[in-house]
């Protein structure tokens, strides 16, 4: 299975001081716009989106058909992921809309916990 590129998904309290601490560690942004209180960070080897008032909790976030360019590629389409995870009996919830092709996403936990979103873009 290719679920894409991956990144981690931080819940900010203060957006500004979190872009600034992670590019004083050397992260530029990549994307994301601050008036939208969300912004996409990445150094040489990871990719941060800093979100203020959007999500209940941290979370790893992988982008189907996506590599860490923003490029696509030929990975598996979230609908597939979504039915393997589901036949293997994890509890994947429901799909974001009811398209058949396109943009989508789900949310999963792994065994302990830690919610994963499976988020495509394209």
């Amino acid at each position: 299975m290719n679920i894409g590129n991956g990144s981690i998904s931080l819940k900010v309290e203060n957006l500004e001081k979190s872009m600034e601490f992670y590019q004083l560690l050397g992260f530029k942004q990549s994307g994301g716009n601050i008036e939208y209180q969300y912004i996409v960070m990445q150094n040489d080897t990871m990719t941060i989106g800093l979100y203020e008032g959007m999500l209940e909790e941290n979370m790893l976030t992988f982008n189907p058909k996506w590599n860490r360019d923003c490029e696509e590629t030929n990975g598996d389409d979230v609908r597939e992921i979504h039915n393997i995870l589901k036949d293997y009996g994890y509890d994947v919830g429901e799909l974001g809309t009811e398209e058949t092709c396109g943009p989508n996403h789900f949310m999963i936990k792994d065994p302990d916990g830690n919610v994963i979103l499976i988020d495509q873009h394209l």
